[in-house]
């Protein structure tokens, strides 16, 4: 089962770098406008290391790679990171505003070093596919950094919550870090060194199965390169470095797990017609209308129409928002009607499959009634995906969408039954919110 392990961890000294002007949010977060701010806010903001600036003359020996390895080593040897005196686990808590509420939630896990698994050995679960851009650039950083300053999100199941309680004893004192980010989120972080705390995470956990919520790519990358380094030593070492890979552990039993969803935008279909897709579509859903006539009836529609999605959520249900044709101005709520046949509907997908909104969306509209293939959605031809439902909506009406398709968030239950049954889910299935931010602890796989 899973090996977790404390461990001496690379951090921004205080008194050099303040906290709030140096850490990132993750590398695939990091829009170019985002690079530049990070760039602006402080000379040793990790965005030197997590995402740094390409350009036109970079060389084989002076590129984005070799410069992040120069800027970490620089600031290791002048005192702006520096590294923990003892092995330890690291409590990290996120207090943030559920987006498009005002729900306040606390987010607790801890940080540790786990021990690198094939997924073969079943004991670390992926739930989707990678790519293999992202990999080839993370797998060259970390080749030239031999550091790890991203987190991977890992997901366990404690119903006792044994290391939730140690977590709690942690922040009666005074964090170690404490940092508002862009988003809001408050982030803490406390060091777990005692003996006895570290001694009962790590028999908490010892019999836990991992499953990826965050990082595939940044896991199979870590995967690679501790591959390369097995095969220069020609020997396997499960004490060494490398053999491991800094992950937060975020318990499915405890408080503040936020999965949000990810909404689908169509354009660019051929012949689109909504009267006919609801036609194809009536079988199999049942729809409900409201429908508007000018702006203000609009806006009371649109309320209408996403509080009856939210309200629905335990049933199948996909909202539908198509660009105002001959069919008449409406939003429309689709829900599966009962007793229909789902291995008729999705006789492609496996069982556990069948019960996610989003391939009941894929597979049961928009590949059937739209034409969209597995093929085209992967290639991006079609779909492009959309975190907030007013952008989805505001798509259609800006004329840059034919039609949107609203979801709502699919369980952490569901994750982890998919991943453990060694099946993944579409891309784009699980927005798990807030994101762990760069830089908190840094994780070094040799030595400096």
């Amino acid at each position: 089962m899973a090996q977790v392990f404390p461990f001496r961890a690379f951090r921004y000294n205080p008194d050099r770098a303040p906290f709030d002007r140096v850490l990132t949010q993750p590398y695939d977060k990091i829009s170019p406008a985002m690079q530049e701010k990070y760039y602006a806010s402080d000379p040793h903001n990790l965005i030197a290391i997590e995402k740094g600036r390409s350009d036109p003359s970079d060389t084989p020996q002076n590129n984005v790679y070799t410069r992040a390895a120069a800027s970490l080593e620089d600031w290791i040897r002048n005192g702006i990171v520096h590294q923990d005196p003892a092995p330890s686990f690291y409590a990290y808590s996120q207090e943030y505003t559920v987006p498009g509420t005002e729900e306040r939630r606390t987010r607790r896990g801890f940080i540790g070093a786990g021990q690198l698994e094939d997924y073969s050995a079943r004991v670390v679960f992926r739930h989707e596919q990678t790519l293999s851009g992202p990999k080839a650039d993370r797998l060259e950083l970390l080749r030239h950094t031999h550091t790890h300053t991203g987190q991977l999100f890992m997901l366990y199941s404690d119903a006792q919550r044994r290391v939730d309680e140690i977590l709690a004893e942690a922040e009666t004192s005074a964090p170690e870090s404490e940092l508002r980010d862009e988003y809001g989120v408050t982030h803490r972080l406390w060091i777990i060194s005692r003996p006895q705390r570290v001694a009962a995470i790590l028999k908490a956990m010892q019999d836990q199965k991992l499953v990826i919520a965050d990082g595939h790519h940044r896991y199979e990358t870590a995967l690679a390169y501790r591959n390369e380094c097995r095969s220069r030593s020609g020997k396997i070492d499960p004490e060494a470095p490398f053999e491991r890979v800094m992950m937060t552990f975020i318990n499915t039993h405890s408080e503040g797990l936020t999965i949000l969803p990810t909404h689908r935008v169509a354009s660019h279909i051929h012949d689109f017609s909504w009267p006919a897709v609801r036609r194809h579509l009536e079988p199999w859903f049942a729809a409900e209308e409201f429908p508007f006539s000018n702006d203000a009836k609009k806006a009371e529609a649109r309320k209408k129409f996403l509080s009856c999605l939210a309200s629905a959520s335990s049933r199948r249900t996909i909202g539908v928002y198509p660009a105002d044709g001959s069919s008449k101005c409406a939003f429309y709520v689709l829900t599966l009607r009962d007793g229909a046949n789902l291995h008729q509907l999705l006789p492609n997908v496996s069982p556990l499959q069948r019960e996610l909104d989003v391939v009941l969306l894929h597979e049961g509209i928009l590949e059937p009634a739209l034409g969209i293939t597995p093929q085209a959605v992967t290639a991006e031809a079609h779909l492009t995906y959309e975190r907030e439902a007013a952008a989805a909506l505001d798509a259609v009406d800006s004329g840059r969408a034919q039609i949107s398709f609203l979801l709502n968030p699919c369980g952490v239950d569901q994750v982890m039954k998919i991943a453990t049954a060694g099946e993944v889910m579409p891309q784009k299935s699980t927005d798990f919110y807030p994101k762990l931010l760069s830089g908190m602890t840094m994780y070094r796989v040799a030595p400096i």
